[in-house]
């Protein structure tokens, strides 16, 4: 197909800027409709008259900016929404559109919806490929009545794999017979918590601040939660007073980024020796750190006071709600029965099998190598723009997860600094956290090609807050 793009008249001093503004200027007006497919590099490279390379460059920015779509096996088009993209916000899922002022705005890409929330992966990242030929795999091979019900506590394939993977990445010990198949945490807290409080326990210490969702949980199963502060080393061990659980983030505390103090690790199991306290431990993000291995599970420490908590929301999707539970064996005996408050609904036999099957083939592997990277570039581009364009505020949080935190002085409004920053198109989210303000910015979604726009948007919500 002939695209019809003018490099002689196209704004840019390389031929790759002026093919890249050529090829962003016919998908935003519309000329080349969302879905189109655009010719191979080789063969727009000879109808431009340039190199292959000038074309495979400018495809990629492109695609970083969100233009295009480029999978293997499908060639490159132009992208859901390209057409509209830089000169819309593009409301979030399950979010009600984000209204925003473009004044003050500049920029090619000012209207652009800068998704910073903290607990995304990057779904366009997602495995499609691999995931397809897993399932095709289970499907050829899956005997009739395998289409039944399965067993509550997760098909055996997928517990036996992931017994091996998260020994061998997190340190986990434990055998088939201690994983349970969940929805994900969120999905599994009611069971956690009727299981602990058969054994006696009645209140729970939760980080604070921390995900809101473990307290509620832990109140709506009638334990009481017990707020126990965090610090820049985690969860305080030395605050903990006459509890029978510890939830505890210590691979990536949320919100604050913090990664437990190894003295603080063997403290908290030394407490629950001490006292007969179980440990929850969400691992929820701990498969991505940049500056070195990832850190091992606390459950590797103390596999018979831990329950460690997975899932695959996000080295994977959260679309797949599939998570799962490692118990202690002395707990293992409450999984023998048929109970109706099991876990609210075992995710679906194929999509464990899939799993199982990926994990086995070292797909899994492979895509996290892959998103590692990805993720990486994206939050060294937003701490380079942080740095420049904000250098009298300070970033925390390890090199770890999909978010850092932005300080913010003592007595700044976070919550009407994220307000503001809604309406300059950045979803992110406050801190609150006691004694300390901050926005907790993820850098998942955050190509890097965008970091200077969003970030020039962050300044703008500043400057415009009392």
């Amino acid at each position: 197909m002939d695209l019809h793009l003018d490099l002689d008249t196209a704004p840019g001093r390389s031929l790759r800027a002026r093919a890249e503004h050529a090829l962003r200027d016919a998908v935003r007006s519309g000329r080349l409709a969302p879905g189109t497919r655009l010719p191979a590099t080789r063969a727009l490279a000879t109808e431009l008259g340039v190199s292959r390379g000038v074309v495979v460059e400018a495809y990629a920015q492109l695609a970083a900016e969100g233009y295009l779509d480029t999978r293997r096996g499908g060639g490159t088009r132009v992208a859901a929404g390209g057409a509209t993209a830089a000169d819309q916000p593009r409301p979030l899922p399950g979010d009600r559109p984000l209204h925003r002022s473009r004044a003050g705005g500049s920029g090619e890409m000012d209207g652009l919806l800068y998704d910073m929330r903290p607990s995304l992966p990057s779904t366009d990242g997602f495995p499609r490929q691999a995931w397809l030929q897993a399932l095709t795999r289970v499907l050829r091979t899956l005997p009739d009545e395998r289409l039944g019900y399965g067993d509550r506590r997760g098909e055996q394939e997928l517990r036996t794999a992931l017994v091996g993977w998260l020994a061998r990445r997190r340190g986990v010990v434990a055998g088939p017979e201690q994983v349970l198949i969940t929805g994900g945490l969120r999905d599994a807290l009611p069971l956690v918590w009727r299981m602990l409080r058969a054994r006696g326990a009645r209140r729970v210490a939760v980080e604070d601040p921390g995900w809101w969702r473990i307290a509620r949980s832990a109140e709506a199963a009638g334990l009481e939660a017990v707020p126990t502060p965090t610090d820049d080393d985690g969860l305080r061990p030395d605050r903990l007073r006459d509890v029978d659980v510890v939830a505890v983030t210590p691979a990536h505390q949320f919100p604050t980024g913090a990664v437990l103090h190894p003295e603080r690790r063997a403290a908290l199991v030394a407490y629950a020796r001490a006292h007969g306290a179980y440990l929850l431990e969400d691992d929820y993000d701990a498969e991505f750190r940049y500056d070195r291995q990832p850190i091992g599970s606390i459950q590797g420490l103390a596999p018979d006071l831990t329950i460690h908590a997975g899932s695959a929301s996000k080295s994977l999707a959260p679309a797949l709600r599939l998570g799962w539970l490692v118990l202690p064996s002395g707990l293992t005996a409450e999984l023998q029965d048929d109970d109706p408050a099991s876990p609210a609904g075992t995710p679906p036999t194929l999509d464990q099998l899939a799993l199982a099957d990926l994990i086995e083939r070292g797909e899994v592997d492979r895509h996290l190598r892959r998103q590692r990277l990805r993720y990486a570039k994206r939050r060294a581009a937003l701490l380079a723009q942080l740095e420049e364009q904000l250098p009298a505020l300070q970033v925390r949080g390890a090199a770890a997860g999909l978010f850092a935190v932005l300080a913010l002085p003592p007595g700044a409004h976070e919550d009407d600094i994220a307000q503001r920053a809604a309406h300059e198109g950045v979803a992110c989210e406050p801190l609150r956290a006691p004694g300390r303000t901050g926005l907790v910015l993820g850098y998942a979604n955050l190509p890097e090609p965008s970091a200077p726009h969003a970030v020039r948007a962050l300044v703008r919500a500043l400057a415009r807050t009392p």
